[in-house]
């Protein structure tokens, strides 16, 4: 990674003075799908532009990969479409799950009036890998790893204009985009405050080899107390299983035995393959957190993606919405910054654009989080039939379209608007 052009080393090529492009710059915090492709478009704009990451690599497991119809829309918007789908996926264009001893479909993705009506199971590293190597073609692209951002660096006025690393180092920068993620340093930092919407379950990730290429079964299974959810990954499945909130270290103490006992009860099929589960190392837990920012700005800095809301694993919907926070917010600030006019009185203006998809979507997580899977994990008894919603689901074609459009469009969808700088 570290020999493409337009890609840094530790180290190599601080911004302060000779290594300048010109005009104002963005400092992008993050290095995951908001700060990458919030990078990309302000140096297609003409910005200069550093993203810092503060890893070596985009190689971590577990992470969200479900790449739905929006961002497969933007990417053709971009012009990258078809070489973004030759890198390793799979096409999932119905969802379901299974209660009750059969499957239920609840979303048909195929009916979306878009040419990419599918969702492209990615691994993360590969999509944040295609926009990094896309990114590196702008002139005013620069992405910098193994800089962990610590702080901000305050004006005498208070205004935020730059950022310090790990080491010390401090970057100046015009605008910082904060896009580090759930468990936000700069956000804290920065003052910003935030409201706990509370979510009651947790994630134990793992992965299964898959023994065959039958049929695509991406989907969960809801069983009294268990939920596992299954993602088809080619040649295995990553799969989660569903915990309620503070529960993990209950369920360790049984042993890993158990563990995979469990898993063969809700899915039969992967008992051939359970045994590869041998400690706890193969097993990461995500704790959920579903959350968001009241205010995502103040002078010289701009949150989005997750470190402005924190969202849950149901829908996949995380990936998607911190991408369409980075497209609103090059829409607004690019075009702005590439003249070098002030954008400070703008940036409330990126929080009043992406508030709105993103309590909409977080209200309907927290539905589904109180009113379904909490049941499902309160539950003793054996499921009879579905619930009705479910049931209609998986009889009508045309009400499948709703939680499609819901999962794989969203609310207020973005659209390329900022500039190509000439």
């Amino acid at each position: 990674m570290r020999d493409r052009p337009g890609i840094l080393a530790e180290g190599e090529g601080q911004m302060g003075g000779a290594g300048r492009i010109g005009g104002k710059r963005v400092v992008v915090a993050g290095g995951g799908p908001a700060g990458m492709m919030a990078g990309a478009l302000f140096a297609r704009a003409g910005v200069d532009t550093l993203v810092l990451e503060k890893h070596e690599d985009f190689l971590r497991d577990f992470r969200g990969d479900t790449v739905h119809p929006s961002t497969l829309s933007l990417m053709r918007e971009m012009g990258w479409i078809d070489e973004f789908l030759t890198r390793p996926h799979q096409k999932v264009r119905e969802l379901s799950v299974n209660l009750a001893g059969r499957e239920w479909r609840v979303a048909d993705m195929s009916r979306l009036p878009v040419q990419d009506n599918f969702v492209a199971m990615m691994p993360q590293w590969d999509f944040l890998d295609f926009i990094a190597d896309k990114a590196q073609a702008f002139p005013h692209f620069r992405l910098r790893m193994n800089a962990e951002v610590v702080d901000t660096i305050l004006s005498p006025d208070g205004r935020v204009v730059g950022v310090r690393l790990h080491d010390g180092e401090e970057v100046p920068a015009d605008l910082v985009i904060v896009a580090d993620g759930r468990r936000s340093i700069l956000r804290e930092k920065a003052g910003l405050p935030l409201r706990e919407l509370g979510a009651p379950i947790d994630v134990a990730w793992f992965r299964l080899s898959k023994r065959n290429d039958g049929e695509n079964r991406t989907g969960g299974v809801f069983a009294p107390g268990r939920l596992l959810v299954r993602i088809d990954r080619g040649d295995y499945w990553q799969a989660a299983f569903v915990l309620p909130k503070g529960t993990f270290e209950q369920v360790r103490s049984r042993g890993i035995d158990a563990f995979r006992t469990d898993i063969v009860r809700l899915s039969p099929d992967l008992s051939a393959v359970a045994q590869e589960l041998q400690d706890w190392e193969q097993v990461k837990l995500l704790s959920v957190a579903l959350d968001r920012l009241t205010r995502w700005h103040r002078p010289g800095l701009l949150a989005i993606g997750d470190a402005a809301h924190a969202m849950s694993p149901v829908g996949g919907v995380g990936i998607n919405l911190a991408v369409q926070d980075a497209v609103a917010a090059a829409n607004i600030l690019a075009a702005a910054m590439a003249r070098g006019d002030d954008v400070d009185r703008h940036l409330a203006r990126v929080q009043a654009r992406r508030l709105l998809p993103t309590r909409i979507i977080q209200r309907l997580q927290k539905v589904a989080h109180d009113r379904i899977i909490g049941a499902v994990l309160r539950a003793e008894d054996a499921f009879e039939t579905a619930p009705m919603p479910l049931r209609l689901l998986d009889r009508y074609g045309m009400l499948r379209l709703l939680p499609a459009w819901l999962i794989g469009l969203g609310v207020r969808r973005e659209h390329i608007r900022s500039p190509a700088a000439e």
